[in-house]
């Protein structure tokens, strides 16, 4: 009886994934982009998730700079990682082709709403590369990120894809909707994005489970392994971004900086990153009791101990 409750309550689940896909489908020009440029004169990302506030020593319109190079890096990262996730929507949703084909069309919608995503994110980058000064460059290879993640554990890239989706959604309710400094056309790129990924985050969580349900003690383990080896993965590329991304903005400023400073903004731009992409998700109440209800103590242990020099 209990399982059948749980069937109904998760076919539900699915049923209103794709009447809420129906319900808010947009698109890019009409929608969002509607002949805006990105402008300069405001900030891309909100002191939140920028850390720009904790460089004393820069001024107002650096600190704008400093914002924007990591919402340009922000915008570059999402186009990179939907990569990933469509494909593995795509991957998932063979498990319905002659069975539930709500949930089919629920993982297939989502799957075109992720390749739309990955779309709008290079348009922002194309805009963002007009207007702010040259030399930028976004140094991980999309392909070739998205097939090292692809090559783990179904189990590990769907916790991966649930983090990430779950701090998607905190970072637009708690940090970028409410902040008014911030580039009109930029919080529209997010508020739309938002949209969709509330739905995507339901079925990540939905199809973790179910993958779950498959696997031996023994490969839950290992998938805990790949999880661990994922997110050491995602910090390596944030420490190479980082490093990137500090001297571009060096130089975009135009003056010199002393050496400790320097080394402030580099590791400023290091932390920013790991909030915004492991730390912000790690800590989500949400992804917490998911990943908690699939793992054992020791197995939530030695993901904490990978993730504290990470996550301080």
């Amino acid at each position: 009886m209990q399982q059948a409750v749980r069937q109904d309550s998760t076919a539900g689940r699915y049923a209103k994934a794709v009447e809420v896909s129906k319900r808010i489908r947009w698109e890019i020009d009409r929608d969002v982009i509607r002949g805006r440029k990105l402008g300069t004169d405001r900030k891309y990302l909100p002191d939140g998730l920028s850390k720009a506030a904790d460089l004393a020593f820069l001024s107002e319109a650096e600190k704008r700079l400093f914002s924007q190079v990591l919402g340009r890096t922000y915008a570059n990262v999402f186009a990179l990682v939907e990569r990933f996730i469509s494909a593995k929507f795509l991957d998932v949703s063979r498990g319905y082709w002659l069975g539930d084909q709500t949930a089919l069309e629920a993982l297939v919608r989502s799957a075109d709403e992720e390749i739309k995503h990955q779309e709008m994110f290079r348009r922002l980058e194309r805009m963002a590369a007009e207007e702010m000064p040259a030399g930028y460059a976004f140094l991980p290879q999309p392909n070739d990120v998205a097939g090292a993640v692809l090559a783990k554990s179904t189990w590990a890239v769907l916790a991966l894809t649930c983090h990430i989706e779950l701090f998607v959604l905190e970072h637009y309710r708690a940090s970028i909707a409410p902040d008014n400094d911030l580039s009109e056309l930029w919080k529209d790129v997010f508020l739309f994005h938002w949209k969709e990924e509330s739905q995507h985050a339901i079925l990540d969580e939905l199809e973790w489970k179910r993958e779950d349900e498959k696997l031996s003690p023994a490969e839950r383990d290992q998938a805990v392994s790949d999880l661990i080896d994922l997110v050491a993965a995602v910090d390596g590329i944030l420490q190479v971004q980082s490093a990137a991304d500090a001297g571009y903005f060096q130089i975009a400023c135009a003056r010199p900086f002393t050496a400790d400073e320097a080394e402030q903004i580099r590791g400023t731009f290091l932390r920013a990153y790991r909030w915004q992409y492991i730390g912000s998700g790690v800590q989500d109440p949400r992804f917490q009791e998911i990943l908690g209800g699939l793992i054992t103590a020791e197995q939530g242990e030695r993901i904490a101990a990978a993730l504290a020099p990470i996550v301080q």
